[in-house]
């Protein structure tokens, strides 16, 4: 996704690295930040809200955000989704299939 944008601008060539800062080293803005918001909910849905995570960060960190940053919280979206998913299907498991029988099933 983020080849896609830097293509945009004609930085597909751009070398990418953990510690790549949007702003510095690629030269985005925060509008590209939005487009790239953007790119992420169409591909992930809500399990990734990068514009909730950069409204949670103060001017200067937006400022120096990395590529790896953005991973990191891409990567811990998707772990916190998969562990609420598997969560809810426990529950709904456990509910249905409890050991314990009903008062109707005692009598």
């Amino acid at each position: 996704m983020l080849r896609e944008l830097l293509a945009e601008y004609g930085l597909d060539d751009a070398e990418i690295a953990r510690e790549t800062t949007f702003h510095d080293d690629l030269e985005l803005e925060s509008i590209d930040l939005v487009g790239l918001s953007g790119a992420l909910r169409e591909h992930y849905g809500d399990r990734v809200n990068f514009a909730a995570f950069i409204a949670g960060l103060e001017l200067d960190e937006i400022i120096a955000l990395t590529i790896g940053q953005l991973v990191d919280y891409v990567v811990d979206s998707l772990r916190a989704t998969a562990t609420t998913d598997a969560t809810d299907a426990t529950d709904t498991t456990e509910a249905t299939t409890s050991p314990h029988p009903s008062p109707t099933e005692q009598d």
